[in-house]
């Protein structure tokens, strides 16, 4: 649970970006062209991983273009489904490596720094941001194809469903 005095799933932000998409969500499907396959079932992740791909070159192109609509969108559905489908909620958690005095960045916000969490994350209500899945994470790293040593990587939107991801993972904090 998160150590500090606010709920992470009722920050102001979070609430207010969570209802913009939600809002948003039949015209950004309109526009990714798959409207009818993006019914937050399992599979449907495998049609917003081709979007992806057919989208964005790299992890870093995902990533300078955070605030544009559809990587907006493609977060909130993301974290929608694994919501749905592993019982986890939406929260904006403080950055762990943020020190107490520091304010809490905006949601998203442009101006924080690279190393700070300043993106939605959704869990299990009792665990906090150590256990959480970051969405844009997802998103990026299902681009990588190489790790830091050339060896293959083949990661995909639908293994963030299974129970045992954050198990078989080192790290999910944003890079």
């Amino acid at each position: 649970m998160s150590t500090s005095a606010h709920d992470p799933t009722r920050h102001p932000d979070l609430l207010a970006w969570l209802t913009e998409r939600q809002e948003a969500f039949d015209a950004w499907a309109g526009q990714t062209g798959a409207a009818g396959r993006l019914d937050f079932g399992a599979g449907s992740l495998d049609v917003l991983e081709v979007r992806l791909r057919e989208t964005f070159a790299s992890d870093a192109e995902v990533r300078a273009r955070r605030l544009d609509p559809f990587v907006q969108g493609a977060v909130w559905y993301l974290g929608e489904v694994i919501c749905r489908v592993r019982g986890t909620v939406w929260k904006y958690e403080r950055d762990v490596d943020l020190a107490a005095d520091v304010p809490m960045p905006r949601l998203f916000g442009p101006e924080a720094p690279a190393a700070v969490l300043d993106t939605p994350c959704v869990a299990l209500p009792e665990d906090g941001p150590d256990r959480a899945l970051y969405p844009l994470n997802l998103l990026c790293r299902s681009l990588i194809t190489q790790d830091e040593l050339g060896e293959p990587v083949e990661d995909h939107l639908r293994d963030a469903l299974a129970e045992d991801y954050l198990d078989d993972e080192d790290d999910f904090d944003e890079e």
